[in-house]
This record gives structure tokens, C-alpha cells and sequence, in this order.
């Protein structure tokens, strides 16, 4: 700036004036639930559903399924029968919790780890090992099949949640669209607009933030500035709130008062859970090269089933022969299901032409001609090939 510019006024009395001129026209805060701290004892006065012992249960329940079914993929994919998988170990209450939430008809928009969730909607084991197998019949649920598939772009379903939500206002039904994203997509230019124009069309849409501190290899502090990724909301002009993302009774209360909010017509809501992935991104992954065991061994202690394992025995809600016999249906489940999904025969390559248009074109039907005459279809199983 030229000081001999006529208009030039001294940094002083420039910043003096505009320091008188002032006024605060907003105020803003974060707040943070948790209903069960590290050791399962309550914290404060707990929602209404954690008195119901089948409700503690039935996520219970949830989140050791996933977790069993989680080894059980990750050990099918190291022996070359599953494709590339993301682990949710450590991080089930997120996806139970607002899974658990939700009634039938809401609209859930899963990204990658929220298999504990879609277990919780209706989606069958052996449907979910179709798809980490690369079988798109997998996405023909058996629970609601207005659910939307995996989303295996980073972020790229939070428009589409905005859209789900939008459609619903306009028919004026008492729905919502429940989103999971994790922290890594918050970072992506998709869902900032996702998020501006869920808080301008007060669309019914629940954004769930799974913030499991890594980006693949790029923790949060090195993604953002922000002290809480729940201030992002502020911008957009909607509800934000942080919840201990290792507490699913936490989580489920956060979901289940956005949800009532945005059914109501209050608009939407952004719920950071705060969590931590106990292990690799996916199986293509390797953490051991980008953090070291002591920065993730004292996160064992605080994870969620765990947690909400001591709670139930604290409470005499859960005894020893319950627990075995848990893990023995999870287990007997998970296994029933892995042998149907390798005994089930590959999808038909031929149907990779059939659901894309209701009509096909004429250009696509001579594709389809050209490859069926050139193609052998494989029959065998999976545990064969």
C-alpha cells in the first residue's frame, strides 16, 4: 500500500475506528455426548432406550457380529477369495449405533465400514461377502431395498444423500437420509457442497462422521485446523455435534434426536463420532508403515464392544454362559454364510449388460452378442477355482 495515497489512512486510528464499530452478532458451540465413559459406567442420566436389556442386547449383539464376520472376510481375502476389504475393527458403534436408530423406511447411504449397520438393516452376511467378493447381487438386499449400496468413492454419496432427503420433503414424507462418511471425506469438495445444500433446502439428512483419526495414512491433524470436524456444520447453517464414537448408546441417542428433528422438518444434522481404527484402512493397506504400535495399543481398552460388554455385566444384564452363547451364533452364522457365499456360483458375466437400461440400446444388444459368442461361462464355485 502507498502511504502517499491520498486515501491512505495510518493502520492506528483505521484500526481503532474499526474496533469501535464493532459487535458480535453469533455465537457457536460444540457440544459432545457420551453416555458410558471408558469402563461401561454410566455418565449422567442415560436415554430412555439404554433401560430396555433386549435394545443393549440386540446392538451388543450387532457389533460382535460385525466384528466376527470382519475376521472372517479378512481371512478370505488373504487366502485370494475376497477382494480387497476395509476393516471396521474398533469402529462398529458407529454403524450400529445409527443403524439401530433409524426406522425401515429412512434411506441408509453406507460408505465402506458400515457393514455392523447394514446387518442392522437387514442386509444378510452372505450378501455382504457377495459383494466384498466383487458379486453385484450382493446389492439386491433382503433388508430395505430402497438402501443404497456400498459408496467406495470417498465422500462422493453426500449429494446423493442431499438429493434422497430433497425428494423427500417434496412428497412430504416423515423420512430421512442417514449418511456415513468418515473423516477423510470431509476434507473433499463434494460433501462441503453436499453439506451447503443440505443446510439451504433444510433437507431431512443426517450426515455421520466416522472419525477414526486416518485418512488411510494421513492423520486428522494433518487433514484440517478445525478443533472438532462437528464446527464444519456451523458454516452450512445446521446442527453439529460431537459423540463419543466408542459408545453406541451415545451414538444411537445423537442419530435418533437428529432424526426426530429432521422428520419434523428442523432440517439436518452433522454427527461427528469420534472413534479409532484399530487396524490397516483395507487389506491392501499396511499401518505398521505409517504409525507404530504404542500410538494404537492404548486405544484397545476404550473400544466399543468392550466397553459396552463391562457396562451390560455391570448392570447384570449380560452373564458368562450369555456371552458363549453370542459368540457361538455370531460364529456359526458367519461361517453358514461364508460356505454359501464360496459355494455360490460366480455371477454370470453376460449380466453386466441387463440393468443398465430398462430398454437397451441397439449398440449395447450387439455388445452383449458379440461377447456371448466369445465367452465361456464359468460354473464353479468359489472355493474351487
Amino acid at each position: 500500500m502507498r502511504q502517499n495515497s491520498s486515501w491512505w489512512v495510518s493502520p492506528g486510528p483505521l484500526r481503532d475506528s474499526w474496533e469501535a464499530a464493532t459487535s458480535i452478532i453469533a455465537r457457536f458451540e460444540i457440544e459432545h455426548l457420551q453416555c458410558l465413559d471408558a469402563e461401561g459406567l454410566p455418565v449422567g442420566q442415560l436415554p430412555a432406550f439404554a433401560e430396555d436389556r433386549e435394545a443393549l442386547l440386540a446392538m451388543y449383539r450387532a457389533m460382535v457380529l460385525a466384528r466376527t464376520f470382519d475376521a472372517k472376510a479378512v481371512s478370505l481375502q488373504r487366502t485370494g477369495r475376497l477382494g480387497t476389504y476395509a476393516s471396521a475393527l474398533g469402529q462398529e458403534a458407529v454403524s450400529v449405533g445409527t443403524a439401530s436408530a433409524m426406522r425401515s423406511e429412512d434411506v441408509f447411504l453406507p460408505s465402506f465400514r458400515e457393514h455392523g449397520g447394514q446387518l442392522v438393516r437387514g442386509v444378510t452376511l452372505v450378501e455382504l461377502f457377495l459383494f466384498w467378493g466383487g458379486d453385484e447381487r450382493g446389492n439386491v438386499f433382503a433388508g430395505p431395498r430402497h438402501d443404497f449400496p456400498v459408496s467406495i468413492p470417498v465422500g462422493s454419496h453426500a449429494p446423493h444423500a442431499v438429493g434422497v432427503a430433497l425428494a423427500m420433503k417434496l412428497r412430504r414424507e416423515p423420512r430421512a437420509a442417514v449418511a456415513v462418511i468418515g473423516d477423510g471425506a470431509t476434507s473433499k469438495g463434494d460433501v462441503y457442497e453436499a453439506l451447503n445444500f443440505a443446510g439451504v433446502w433444510r433437507t431431512p439428512v443426517i450426515f455421520v462422521i466416522n472419525n477414526n483419526r486416518w485418512a488411510i495414512s494421513v492423520p486428522v491433524e494433518k487433514q484440517t485446523a478445525s478443533r472438532t470436524l462437528a464446527q464444519k456444520a456451523i458454516a452450512a447453517g445446521i446442527e453439529g455435534l460431537q459423540v463419543d464414537g466408542n459408545d453406541v448408546i451415545a451414538v444411537r441417542a445423537a442419530v435418533e434426536r437428529g432424526l426426530e428433528r429432521a422428520r419434523g422438518g428442523g432440517g439436518a444434522a452433522w454427527i461427528e463420532a469420534v472413534t479409532y481404527r484399530l487396524g490397516d484402512h483395507t487389506t491392501a493397506d499396511d499401518a505398521s508403515r505409517y504409525r507404530d504400535d504404542a500410538l494404537v495399543s492404548p486405544h484397545w481398552h476404550d473400544e466399543p464392544i468392550a466397553r459396552l460388554r463391562r457396562h451390560l455385566v455391570h448392570r447384570g444384564m449380560l452373564q458368562k454362559n450369555d456371552e458363549e452363547s453370542l459368540l457361538e451364533d455370531c460364529r456359526s452364522a458367519v461361517e453358514a454364510a461364508a460356505n454359501e457365499y464360496m459355494a455360490t456360483p460366480p455371477q454370470d458375466p453376460l449380466s453386466m449388460f441387463d440393468h443398465l437400461f430398462a430398454v437397451s440400446p441397439a449398440d449395447l444388444k450387439r455388445q452383449r452378442e458379440a461377447f456371448a459368442a466369445t465367452m465361456t461361462v464359468t460354473t464353479s464355485p468359489r472355493s474351487t477355482r
